[in-house]
C-alpha cells in the first residue's frame, strides 16, 4: 500500500473507501494508470472491507476480475468497497474505481474465503 500510495479516506455504512495518486509509481509505460495498480487497489479494498466484516476471522482472496473503463493519466483514482455477498465461508465485495471527476476507471469484483483463523505465515 504505502508503495503505490494507497491512503484509506472513509468508512461507511456498507463501504470502505480509499485514494491512489496516478503518477510514476502506478503508471504504465505509456504514462496510464497501470492497470495492475487498479487491481492493487481494488484487492486492498475488498480484502480490507472482507476483513472488517470477518467477525474476527481471516480473509484471503479467491478471484479478482477488473474491467478497465477509462485512461488516466494523472491526478487521484478514488476507490470504494461494497459487498454483494457476506457469507458465513465467502465474501463477494464489487469495487468501482473513479477519477476526479467521478467518471469510472475500473470496475472490480473479489471473492474472498472467510478462513476461522489466520493462514500460517511460513516464518519458524
Amino acid at each position: 500500500m504505502q508503495s503505490l500510495g494507497i491512503v484509506f479516506s472513509e468508512l461507511g455504512d456498507g463501504y470502505l473507501r480509499a485514494t491512489m495518486p496516478v503518477d510514476a509509481r502506478t503508471h504504465q509505460p505509456y504514462g496510464l494508470l497501470h492497470g495492475g495498480a487498479s487491481v492493487a487497489l481494488a484487492e486492498t479494498l475488498g480484502s480490507s472491507a472482507g476483513m472488517l466484516m470477518a467477525g474476527g476471522n481471516a480473509v484471503v482472496g479467491l478471484e479478482i476480475n477488473a474491467n478497465h473503463l477509462r485512461a488516466v493519466r494523472s491526478g487521484i483514482v478514488t476507490g470504494t468497497a461494497r459487498p454483494i455477498h457476506l457469507g458465513r465461508s465467502t465474501q463477494v465485495w464489487e469495487i468501482r474505481i473513479e477519477d476526479e471527476a467521478a467518471k469510472p476507471v475500473c470496475i472490480s469484483r473479489i471473492t474472498l474465503s472467510v478462513l476461522p483463523q489466520p493462514p500460517a505465515s511460513g516464518r519458524a
